[in-house]
């Protein structure tokens, strides 16, 4: 089977990638990834700390959101990429240098694969298998570049769109949280009044409105009616 233009543009794509991170350095190359992941991090656990600082210059949720969101992720990469690359500087001008840029030039290869593979899911997903040139299905690299973006898919949730959005758009911590929840109040008890073993308890009216200090007329006669009762009882 002859070497097709896939084969050639993968192979030229993972060269070129694996020259530029030889010049670079394995160990920059690597600091570019961490700082890229730092300013993910960063944004994804202080955004809701300064998101309410925001929305009190910004009105619309979704712009103070963006803003939010760029100033912490900006503000990281630009921050970790410059101590980066003053480590990465000192490291390739050392005694190690050498081996610096051969790891880099591996590191770089497998990125240009990667980057590949993602081009040729892409493509999968916009081209179907009948509709491909020759050129792509009878490529020798199809199968690694197949197998290789079934194994990245594999590892995603199931929507990961609606898992950013929903990560993104849940409450911000600075809430307080639910409040614990107030105990209905209890009406005491009033006094107790015996009469030859019988027990009256006379509740007291929680919460009565204001301005009534009594019983009404009418209550009141029947308390009373009821008192006298229990005293005929006892005697």
């Amino acid at each position: 089977m002859p070497v097709t233009l896939l084969d050639l543009i993968v192979i030229s794509v993972m060269l070129l990638s694996g020259l530029l991170a030889m010049v670079r350095g394995f160990l920059r190359e690597v600091f570019s990834i961490v700082s890229w992941l730092a300013a993910a991090g960063v944004t994804l656990f202080f955004y809701p700390q300064l998101l309410p600082i925001t929305k009190q210059y910004v009105s619309q949720d979704t712009v103070a959101l963006a803003v939010t969101v760029g100033i912490l992720f900006l503000g990281t990469l630009l921050i970790v990429s410059i101590i980066s690359a003053r480590i990465s500087d000192a490291v390739l001008d050392s005694r190690i240098g050498a081996l610096d840029r051969t790891l880099g030039f591996a590191f770089g290869l497998a990125r240009g694969l990667l980057v590949m593979v993602v081009a040729f899911l892409f493509f999968n997903w916009l081209v179907p298998d009948k509709s491909q040139p020759p050129w792509v299905l009878d490529a020798k690299s199809r199968p690694v570049l197949q197998n290789t973006g079934d194994w990245l898919m594999s590892l995603l949730p199931d929507d990961p769109e609606n898992t950013i959005l929903k990560r993104l758009k849940r409450s911000p911590a600075t809430d307080e949280g639910d409040a614990p929840a107030t105990p209905p109040a209890t009406t005491p008890p009033g006094p107790r009044t015996e009469r030859g073993g019988t027990t009256i308890t006379v509740a007291t009216a929680a919460g009565a409105v204001a301005g009534e200090t009594g019983y009404r007329r009418g209550e009141r006669q029947g308390f009373e009616q009821l008192l006298e009762s229990a005293r005929g009882t006892g005697q």
